[in-house]
């Protein structure tokens, strides 16, 4: 049963319908946020310490999600200091968030009397979706799907997701199944911190696009829109037409326009061969599932 609304008002603006981007890693909620934070009456954050810092906790300790109201307290009291409009915010932000919001000063990127809906895209949103909807029951949630190989290769580019995978990331108090790592149990601690890096990033991949499968079941047409990196690419006015159907608001396209995006089937080139073979083997049912691979 989900708990009776509660009214959240930043900077005296009522949060009503707030947008959450959901996406594993390198899967274009970046990209999506810029769309969002230059659409009208838009005030969107991504990766403020805030957020990030309950985010993780959530991530690496399923856990503490799970305690009720406590948890939903948490990450409201988060999300609300973080969309806080007052002078010097964007300071806080990181380099992402900042620069999709066009901002070259201390900020803010928004005026209080222009927004009416919040948002966020905060990496690794996507484990934290449970608790969000219990704290935001009107709210909308669009999530990104990209082909696993191509998020595998740019993984294995970025220092940022490497660190994830170190074997420490595995200790005795880590918390099983770990939708986070894609670790389902215990006994495979070991079998993990053995692996190559390329198949913890397909480990990764998977958990989440399977954790995205979930919420399709659980959610409304009306609070839950999945869309495919692979369209923003080839199809943007597509793309954000659908999302403005979606939210009842005006995106604009022209914001994934000119971007150097990371182009479709990057993995071809970048992903060694023994590591394309790891990647599929190990995400083959979800990527057969979505279309990435035919099916035998």
């Amino acid at each position: 049963m989900r708990p009776p609304p509660h009214i959240l008002v930043v900077n005296g603006i009522k949060v009503r319908h707030p947008v959450f981007v959901l996406a594993a890693p390198h899967s274009g909620a970046d990209l999506l946020a810029r769309a969002l934070k230059r659409s009208p009456g838009f005030h969107v954050t991504m990766g403020r310490a805030a957020v990030a810092h309950v985010v993780y906790a959530f991530a690496r300790r399923p856990s503490i999600a799970g305690r009720g109201m406590g948890a939903t307290r948490v990450l409201r009291d988060a999300l609300a200091e973080s969309w806080q409009i007052v002078p010097g915010a964007c300071e806080e932000c990181p380099a992402p968030c900042r620069e999709a919001g066009g901002v070259t000063g201390a900020g803010p990127c928004a005026t209080p009397g222009s927004v009416a809906r919040f948002g966020d895209a905060s990496p690794d949103l996507l484990y934290s979706a449970s608790v969000l909807l219990q704290a935001f029951p009107d709210a909308r949630f669009v999530q990104l799907i990209r082909d696993g190989r191509d998020v595998a290769a740019d993984m294995l580019a970025d220092p940022a997701s490497l660190t994830w995978f170190k074997p420490a990331m595995l200790s005795d108090e880590t918390e099983f199944p770990n939708p986070f790592l894609g670790v389902s149990s215990g006994e495979h601690r070991e079998r993990w911190k053995a692996m190559p890096t390329a198949g913890k990033c397909a480990l990764r991949w998977r958990s989440a696009v399977r954790l995205a499968a979930s919420l399709r079941q659980e959610l409304p047409r009306e609070q839950l829109l999945t869309l495919r990196y692979e369209d923003l690419v080839s199809s943007p006015a597509e793309a954000t037409g659908e999302l403005s159907r979606f939210l009842e608001t005006r995106v604009p396209r022209i914001a994934l326009l000119g971007r150097n995006m990371p182009k479709v089937g990057v993995w071809r080139t970048r992903l060694r061969g023994q590591d394309a073979e790891l990647v599929a083997k190990v995400a083959r049912e979800e990527l057969t599932r979505l279309g990435y691979l035919p099916s035998s």
